[in-house]
């Protein structure tokens, strides 16, 4: 099972949001939140050099796209101007890393891994919130930051950035936020793509696990759209 999924899956139940207003609540919370596909063959991850680098086996990947459209009338206008392109995603990723979606895991991930070798990443509320996520960003020793452009920042997961080669757990996770001027919206995504990298695939993720894992970022979602909105 890939090591970040079923990390991830540990917390859904024990989310803040899901414990307090039970299953039916979560649903009712998260509704704005959905699920799309989208193409393979032509997605900017699989045809990235990061990703060629860290699947050589080119093992199948489990992937996923969650979305959320937000009118612009909702947005804080100072991640709208002229002069802050790029502002608007970097905001929304921060409130993926620090907001109450993602604050159980990294919690545990502190208890675990914050020490004299990680002492440079990103661990604190604070520091999560204000960072703007440049290329070599490290978060949590779970996550590194491996591409940052105006609409998107894309995150390496499944292990510590402190183990930079071929990985047996290993992924890809993008926060990206497109402003759709015609339809006065704006469209943030969460896209999770997980495989192995070292050796043959495991073949496909359970049921159980896969769910957990998308109710999981639904609740990222949720977390992060409301540190942009007004």
């Amino acid at each position: 099972m890939h090591k970040a999924v079923k990390l991830a899956s540990k917390f859904v139940a024990y989310t803040s949001v899901a414990g307090a207003v039970g299953f039916g609540g979560f649903l009712f919370f998260t509704r704005k939140s959905r699920f799309v596909p989208f193409s393979l063959a032509d997605d900017p991850i699989f045809a990235s050099s990061h990703y060629k680098k860290l699947n050589p086996h080119q093992n199948d990947a489990l992937h996923d796209l969650c979305v959320r459209r937000v009118p612009l009338s909702q947005i804080k206008p100072e991640l709208l101007q002229d002069d802050s392109r790029g502002k608007l995603v970097e905001a929304f990723c921060s409130g993926v890393w620090s907001g109450f979606g993602y604050g159980i895991q990294r919690r545990y991930l502190e208890r675990k891994y914050r020490g004299p070798e990680t002492a440079t990443q990103l661990w604190d509320a604070r520091a999560l919130a204000t960072s703007t996520y440049p290329v070599g960003t490290q978060i949590t020793d779970h996550f590194e930051v491996i591409s940052h452009t105006p609409m998107s920042i894309s995150v390496r997961c499944g292990d510590s950035p402190r183990n930079s080669g071929v990985r047996a757990s290993d992924g890809v996770f993008e926060m990206s936020a497109v402003i759709d001027a015609n339809e006065g919206v704006v469209e943030f995504g969460l896209k999770s793509v997980f495989f192995k990298g070292d050796g043959k695939s495991e073949g496909a993720m359970p049921a159980h696990i896969a769910f957990a894992h998308r109710l999981y970022t639904k609740l990222l979602m949720e977390s992060a759209v409301g540190k942009v909105v007004k």
